[in-house]
């Protein structure tokens, strides 16, 4: 065996010195580069961990909020329909109160008007009254103008077309 590795070059004391050396060089880098880059590494990982769960806990406050907003919404629908009926019923109660209002408005003109013709009916009577008084008595005057015998119904009649034109 010792020819063996006599044979291929390999020299013991130099492949000693070179395992040290590797051996030492393992220990340098697994102190100063290897435990660094694995702690470099595990922070990494750990703050991936934390943004998704950041990420997911978002999502899911995100869900929460789309939730209570679709809520809201529907509440701020519900409001705005419950003011349109009370306006709606608002409206109906005034256009209500608006035609009482004209109804009454129309039966004080109506009132109105019927003592305005009841007066003007009235002074029209009291007119017709004095010109049939006036009539009958210039009728009486043409009559009595005239001859008694000669006074009839005919006579009458012509007199008071005379009287009337």
């Amino acid at each position: 065996m010792s020819d063996l590795i006599h044979q291929l070059g390999i020299d013991w004391r130099l492949f000693l010195s070179q395992a040290a050396n590797f051996l030492l060089l393992l220990v340098v880098l697994r102190i100063f580069a290897y435990k660094p880059i694995l702690r470099i590494l595990e922070e990494r990982r750990k703050k991936i961990q934390e943004g998704l769960a950041k990420a997911e806990e978002a999502d899911q406050k995100l869900a929460e909020v789309n939730v209570i907003a679709v809520h809201k919404m529907k509440e701020a629908d519900q409001k705005a329909l419950d003011m349109l009926r009370q306006t709606e019923i608002k409206a109906k109660e005034f256009e209500a109160e608006l035609l009482l209002q004209a109804k009454q408005k129309e039966a004080e003109l109506l009132k109105n008007a019927e003592m305005i013709i009841a007066g003007k009916a009235e002074e029209a009577r009291e007119e017709i009254h004095k010109n049939a008084v006036s009539f009958v008595k210039s009728v009486l005057v043409k009559t009595v103008e005239m001859d008694p015998k000669a006074i009839d119904e005919k006579l009458i009649a012509e007199a008071a077309k005379k009287k009337l034109s």
